[in-house]
C-alpha cells in the first residue's frame, strides 16, 4: 500500500509545481529588469535573460528545474543569490513550529469540546459549542490574527505583535512569539475538530453496542472516553491530517500579519519580486510536507484499525 501511495504522489508533485510555474509566468513585469535595475541597458537585460535561461521555452525551463531538483539543486534566488535550499532550511522550521503549535491547541481544546457536546447532545452546551464552532469556521484566520494583534499585542502588550524567535535558540521565546499566530490558526481547527468529533460520537453513542455497555453498568464517562473515542479515532485522525494541510496553507497569510520569517512570508515576497526559484522551491517543500502527512496518516490508519490494511 505504501508503495502505491508513493507512486500516486508523483502526479501530485508534477501538477502542483507545474501549475505554480505557469502561474508565475503570467505575472506582469520582467524579472530580468528587476534583477538588472530600472536604468539597465537593453544589452544587460538580455544578457541576464540568457544567463538565467529566461529565453528558453517554458516547458524547457520547467524541465530544467525538475532535473536540477531531482539532483538536490533547487537553484539560487534571482535577487539575493542565496541557495534556495539554504533559504528553506532557515525559514521552514519556523513555519512547522507554528503549524505544530496550532494543531496541538486545536486537538487539546477541540477534542474535549466535541466530547462535551456529544455527551450533552441536544442540550444548551451542545448548541453553544456548535454555535462557537460555526463562528470559528466562518471567521477568516487573518481577521482573527489582526484582532489578536490589536487586543493582546498593541493594547495589552501581553504578546509581541511581530517577529519570531527560532526554537533552537530559545524555546520559551519561540512559544511566546508563536502563541498569537498559533491561536489565530487554531481557531478554525478547534471548531472543525469539535464539530466532526461531536457528529461521530453522537452517532456511535446511540448505537446498540453502546446501549449494551450502558446496560451492563459501565459509567458513561468510561464509555465516552475509552470506548467512544477509540471507535472514532480513525475519523479523528482524518480530520487532524486534513487540518495540518489547511493550517500549513493558512500560514501564508498569518505570517504576513505577524511579520514572521517563515515559508508564508517567503512565498509572498518572492512572488511579488518574481523570484521564481524561491517560490518553486517553497511550493515543492510544502507539497512534500502534505504528501508526507498523508503517507503517515495512511500508516496510522492500519495501526488504529488493522482491517484497513487488509482491504
Amino acid at each position: 500500500m505504501l508503495r502505491r501511495r508513493l507512486v500516486q504522489t508523483i502526479p501530485v508533485l508534477v501538477l502542483a509545481t507545474f501549475s505554480v510555474f505557469m502561474l508565475l509566468k503570467l505575472l506582469p513585469g520582467d524579472v530580468a529588469i528587476t534583477i538588472a535595475g530600472e536604468n539597465a541597458t537593453v544589452e544587460r537585460i538580455e544578457e541576464i535573460r540568457e544567463s538565467r535561461g529566461l529565453n528558453d521555452p517554458l516547458l524547457v525551463q520547467y524541465g530544467n528545474w525538475v532535473w536540477r531538483a531531482l539532483h538536490g539543486d533547487l537553484s539560487q534566488s534571482f535577487l539575493s543569490g542565496e541557495e534556495v535550499g539554504t533559504t528553506l532550511l532557515r525559514v521552514f522550521p519556523n513555519t512547522l513550529f507554528i503549524v505544530c503549535y496550532a494543531i496541538l491547541i486545536s486537538v487539546l481544546i477541540g477534542v474535549p469540546l466535541g466530547m462535551l457536546a456529544a455527551a450533552r447532545s441536544g442540550g444548551l452546551i451542545d448548541r453553544l459549542v456548535m454555535m462557537l464552532s460555526s463562528a470559528g469556521v466562518a471567521l477568516p484566520n487573518f481577521w482573527i490574527a489582526m484582532i489578536f494583534v490589536m487586543i493582546f499585542a498593541l493594547n495589552r502588550a501581553w504578546f509581541p505583535a511581530t517577529g519570531f524567535v527560532a526554537p533552537s535558540e530559545n524555546l520559551a521565546g519561540a512559544i511566546w512569539h508563536a502563541t498569537l499566530p498559533a491561536v489565530a490558526l487554531a481557531a478554525s481547527g478547534i471548531a472543525e475538530v469539535a464539530r466532526q468529533l461531536r457528529s461521530s460520537l453522537v452517532e456511535i453513542l446511540h448505537s446498540q453496542h453502546f446501549r449494551t455497555l450502558h446496560a451492563k453498568g459501565l459509567p458513561f464517562g468510561t464509555i465516552l472516553w475509552k470506548h467512544g473515542l477509540r471507535n472514532v479515532s480513525v475519523n479523528l485522525l482524518t480530520v487532524i491530517s486534513l487540518l495540518v494541510n489547511r493550517t500549513l496553507a493558512a500560514t501564508v497569510v498569518v505570517e504576513v500579519v505577524f511579520a514572521i520569517p517563515g515559508m508564508g512570508n517567503t512565498i509572498v515576497n518572492a512572488t511579488l519580486q518574481r523570484d521564481f526559484p524561491v517560490v518553486q522551491g517553497a511550493v515543492l517543500a510544502m507539497v512534500l510536507t502534505v504528501v508526507t502527512v498523508n503517507l503517515v496518516t495512511d500508516m496510522l490508519y492500519s495501526v488504529l484499525d488493522p482491517r484497513i490494511s487488509q482491504r
